[in-house]
């Protein structure tokens, strides 16, 4: 699928034409992989285009930055601003924005204090990641053979770049053997995640996720599901996850910006409960996009609108 073009990106403080937003073939980050980045969605909603916990990921990729010994100019409150105007600018009601920090053309060492920090934020038209009938009906994954990278070998809490050269290996295998998705096993051999999702398990009606073992990324939809599950009541436990538990469990579901909530029917061909969506997949997914369409309350203030003036019917 060719790239949906948008008109502008925000770098740096000023509106730059798509075609502009440039970088050299020897800049770091093309070397090195020196990149942090974000997903945010921009959901059509009653009021207009509204931005989804957009301040959650303007405080993680500063996180990830700092993380990265990266300092770019630009505080939460610009970044926010930044995300807003770029939707505006480009007319956008719906879809998904890219704020990324990068080192630039500078030294040729690997040491990238010497090369410059660029902050970019795209924003285009992107529907359900994984598909429209996978967010229905559900998905089909597989137990990829690559393993996430131990703790003490990236500082997976931070959204970088580079982390993502194994999630590519896993994804590939897995569309190569017929599934739309892999799942991750950690280091020691125990669930982690997907390709650039978290995962939920169901289990005797307790909503289970792996824990935080410095093998996969926290994350800000991840919270959410915790948030909803708990509003309702619903027993929720984070803890070491083994494999096989993929195998027994009622319900199994994926949660990411642009995932959203996709349910898994079934893992390495093994339908999940009755390979259907099971009950609290259902509840949470409606609950999470009610609350990010704006056709239910949020009464965690996740919306940011962007601008009352571009309302639109939904």
């Amino acid at each position: 699928m060719p790239f949906p073009q948008t008109a502008w990106i925000w770098k740096d403080g000023a509106l730059i034409p798509w075609d502009d937003a440039r970088i050299h073939v020897l800049s770091h980050v093309v070397q090195y992989g020196s990149s942090v980045f974000e997903g945010v969605r921009c959901y059509r909603t009653p009021e207009g285009p509204s931005l989804f916990r957009v301040q959650a990921h303007v405080q993680r990729l500063l996180a990830s930055c700092r993380v990265y010994r990266m300092t770019p100019p630009h505080d939460a409150q610009a970044l926010v601003r930044a995300c807003i105007d770029v939707v505006r600018r480009n007319g956008l009601d719906e879809g998904y924005l890219r704020p990324v920090t990068l080192r630039g053309l500078g030294a040729p060492g690997i040491h990238g204090e010497d090369s410059p920090l660029e902050t970019y934020v795209a924003c285009w038209p992107w529907g359900r990641y994984l598909g429209d009938d996978a967010v229905e009906r559900g998905a089909d994954a597989c137990v990829s053979s690559w393993r996430r990278a131990a703790p003490d070998t990236f500082p997976l809490l931070a959204k970088a770049g580079g982390h993502y050269l194994s999630a590519q290996l896993m994804k590939a295998e897995a569309i190569a053997n017929g599934y739309s998705e892999a799942i991750a096993l950690s280091v020691d051999g125990l669930v982690s995640e997907g390709t650039a999702e978290n995962l939920f398990l169901v289990q005797d009606g307790t909503l289970i996720t792996p824990s935080i073992d410095g093998s996969m990324l926290p994350g800000i939809t991840r919270d959410c599901v915790l948030t909803v599950a708990r509003d309702f009541g619903v027993p929720v436990a984070e803890k070491r996850v083994p494999r096989e538990a993929l195998y027994t469990a009622d319900e199994v579901f994926l949660s990411g910006t642009a995932a959203e909530i996709t349910p898994i029917r079934s893992v390495d061909r093994v339908p999940v409960g009755d390979g259907s969506v099971g009950p609290i997949t259902r509840l949470v997914q409606q609950r999470y996009l009610g609350i990010a369409r704006g056709t239910l309350e949020d009464p965690w203030g996740w919306r940011t609108l962007v601008d009352p003036a571009m309302a639109v019917a939904v």
